[in-house]
């Protein structure tokens, strides 16, 4: 059977990742399950595309399998798009998720209901044998509020209410939240391109 990894040291993201591909037709892994040393890959991209397709292609070339690797993050419009690409080192280099939402409460705190808008980002670069596959990506526009609230999710989700809800995602169930959740869209999309790289992989067999 062929492996499918996950290229991420992040239990969360690891938990609600393992949820999306449930039943899928593959073993499906993570870095947690590879037991060579693998070099640290530096995320200094520009775009959350640029650090996926990074971190895909390196690890590519040191596991046997296929290899999706995601940057995701936060843009807030009134912050002219921070934190972005650095939402997990927002505070600090070695911040914790409530370090990043207590200083983007406080980067917010006279920003007024009407010009809180932000739109969460995922991006998933899909890549086997040091080449790139293929990408996904997805989008999930909502507002941060005034306060966290919630005890689910991770990040920046106690802050995060999605268009047309009343809660934020740390108030969500995870299979409610990944129907709808920026990670949950390109994940989708993702399979569908790996399902469909595995079915031209097995009819060029020999």
């Amino acid at each position: 059977m062929r492996q499918v990894i996950i290229a991420t040291r992040n239990k969360n993201k690891k938990k609600e990742i393992e949820k999306l591909f449930k039943g899928f037709k593959a073993k499906v892994s993570s870095l947690y399950d590879v037991k060579i040393h693998l070099p640290h890959v530096i995320e200094n991209g520009e775009t959350f595309r640029q650090n996926a397709i990074k971190k895909a292609l390196t690890f590519s070339r040191y596991i046997d399998g296929i290899i999706l690797a995601d940057d995701s993050g936060l843009v807030v419009e009134a912050l002219g798009g921070k934190p972005g690409v650095r939402s997990s080192r927002f505070a600090h280099t070695k911040a914790t998720d409530r370090e990043n939402n207590e200083k983007l409460l406080k980067l917010m705190q006279k920003v007024p209901a009407r010009e809180r808008q932000a739109t969460f980002v995922c991006v998933i670069a899909i890549a086997e044998n040091g080449n790139l596959k293929g990408l996904s990506e997805g989008q999930c526009k909502g507002t941060i509020g005034f306060e966290a609230k919630g005890k689910g999710g991770f990040g920046y989700d106690p802050l995060f209410t999605p268009k047309g809800y009343n809660r934020t995602f740390a108030q969500f169930a995870t299979l409610s939240k990944n129907r709808i959740s920026h990670r949950g869209k390109a994940l989708r999309q993702a399979k569908t391109i790996v399902q469909k790289h595995l079915l031209e992989a097995g009819r060029t067999r020999p």
